[in-house]
């Protein structure tokens, strides 16, 4: 169970950039946030309000045990988290293939590995699949949406840019 995304050794410090991308150089290290060398960002944030952003890594960073076993849960790579709002963000950079089902799977295990305490704090409540590769919005089954809002109180996106509201 990740009790806490925030105040971890991983935790950058807070920012207030307009802009800014996430980048996973996709080497067994964890992602980063950036505001220099849009040519590597995975997914743009548009931060028009300069609120406070907290970036947290997730996969390589907090490591989950599935019951019983030594292997590691999957995770999403990162969250970006302010004062009403809680965004977890799954960077892909692959041009064909099933990378957005998988995406969800692994944005919806990382949500049911998180504290619902810790969840109940946020407003703004967002699981974004986000691919370099396919920069466009990309619609997901409406059905899907609902399902997903439902049973994890996350609406559920597939689109490069992020916006902060």
């Amino acid at each position: 169970m990740i009790e806490d995304l925030l105040g971890t050794s991983c935790t950058e410090k807070p920012r207030q950039d307009k802009l800014f991308g996430i980048c996973d150089d996709q080497n067994g290290e964890k992602a980063y946030s950036h505001n220099t060398n849009p040519e590597n960002w995975i997914s743009i944030v548009m931060n028009g309000n300069e609120e406070l952003i907290t970036f947290t890594p997730i996969d390589n960073c907090f490591i989950v045990l599935k019951p019983g076993t030594k292997d590691e849960e999957s995770t999403c790579d990162s969250a970006l988290i302010w004062k009403d709002g809680l965004y977890l963000v799954e960077l892909n950079n692959q041009a064909t293939g099933g990378w957005l089902p998988k995406s969800i799977v692994q944005l919806e295990n990382t949500i049911k590995l998180i504290s619902p305490i810790f969840l109940q704090k946020f407003k703004y409540k967002k699981a974004y699949s986000c691919n370099r590769k396919h920069p466009n919005f990309i619609t997901i089954d409406n059905e899907r949406n609902i399902r997903f809002f439902r049973e994890y109180g996350f609406r559920i996106d597939a689109q490069r840019i992020i916006f902060i509201k």
